[in-house]
């Protein structure tokens, strides 16, 4: 189906940026990001260095260790494994 939305500027430029950083298209992040948005919210098992805020945005929870740079980028490599994970559950047939 196609629909019209209007966008501010400043946001259409930035998820266009995005988009571009991610390789892909700024309708497939759209859908992504409605799909995130309607899907249940995430139950996240207690040892996931994963959480979601209020807002539904993934963060990583505080700890009492310290981060290093291998972590972090441990972190950027995997940042949409549980999330990607949950969304395809989402559509798995009963």
């Amino acid at each position: 189906m196609k629909t019209t939305i209007e966008l501010p500027d400043d946001l259409f430029i930035e998820a266009k940026t995005v988009a571009a950083r991610r390789r892909t298209t700024l309708k497939a992040l759209i859908e992504h990001a409605l799909r995130r948005e309607i899907a249940p919210p995430a139950d996240f098992p207690p040892d996931s260095p994963y959480d979601v805020g209020p807002f539904g945005i993934l963060s990583i929870k505080k700890r009492g260790e310290p981060m290093s740079a291998k972590k972090v980028q441990h972190f950027i490599d995997h940042q949409y494994d549980e999330e990607d994970a949950r969304i395809l559950k989402f559509f798995e047939k009963p």
